[in-house]
Formats: C-alpha cells, sequence, structure tokens
C-alpha cells in the first residue's frame, strides 16, 4: 500500500513516495511545472510506476489557520489530477513544510541549483512523513 506525496506549486511539483509498508517516505521526483498537460502526463507515469492507493497533497494555509489563494490553486490542481487518478486524494496541511526543507537542506550544505532542483521533491516528503506519522 503505497502513498504517494506532493508538494504542488506553480514553478515546480515535489513528488515523494511512502515504501509499501507505509512507514517512511522517499523523495523521487521533482517536476518542472511548465503547464498543466505537461505535469499530468508526468505524474502519469509516477502513478503508474507506483500505483498509490492515496495521494496526500499539501495545502498551503496561513499561518492563521486559514486558507488563501495557493489554497484555491492546490484545490484546482487536486481536481485536475481526478482526471487521471480515481484514488483518495488527501489535503495536509503543509505550514512549515518548506521551511523544514530549507532547514534540512541547510543542514546537508545542499546549496546552488542542487538545492532548487531538490526543495520541493524534500519539502513533498516533510508533507507525506507528517501524514504517515499521524496515521501509523
Amino acid at each position: 500500500m503505497r502513498i504517494l506525496g506532493i508538494d504542488y506549486g506553480d514553478a515546480r511539483v515535489g513528488v515523494a513516495v511512502s515504501d509499501a509498508l507505509g512507514f517512511m517516505a522517499q523523495g523521487v521526483k521533482t517536476i518542472k511545472n511548465t503547464g498543466i498537460k505537461q505535469l499530468l502526463n508526468e505524474l502519469n507515469e509516477v502513478l503508474t510506476e507506483y500505483k498509490p492507493e492515496k495521494i496526500v497533497i499539501g495545502l498551503p494555509k496561513n499561518m492563521d489557520g486559514t486558507e488563501g489563494f495557493r489554497a484555491e490553486a492546490t484545490y484546482k490542481f487536486a481536481n485536475k489530477l481526478k482526471t487521471i487518478y480515481e484514488g483518495e486524494i488527501i489535503f495536509w496541511d503543509e505550514r512549515l513544510s518548506s521551511v523544514g526543507a530549507a532547514r534540512y537542506l541547510n543542514e546537508t550544505n545542499t546549496r546552488g541549483k542542487k538545492r532548487k532542483n531538490v526543495l520541493d521533491t524534500v519539502a513533498a516528503c516533510i508533507i507525506l512523513e507528517g501524514y504517515l506519522n499521524k496515521n501509523n
């Protein structure tokens, strides 16, 4: 039972997947978001490879818990995702996931272009791990 984690963004989309037992998250890839058609094509390849039982999408909330325009964009993305995925989609509060990802990359001294390429994948791992920890 694999679970996919997604950190959706206008420029890049981070993707992570759980192990088969649903205990740990590992990064899969960061996809450049150059348009919904291309994005869904690349995500479809990931779905075909990992066959997840559910998808956890990070939901960006304001620090006071309210939802802003970024949350609305995430809901629209999820609706498009439903055109290629019939399983359960879960939204997970992603507040501070990018901060956590940046902190991790600082600790591992990841800099420059490599940092930009993995930041969203690490954020997707943090989102998925949060979900897994709460539900296992």
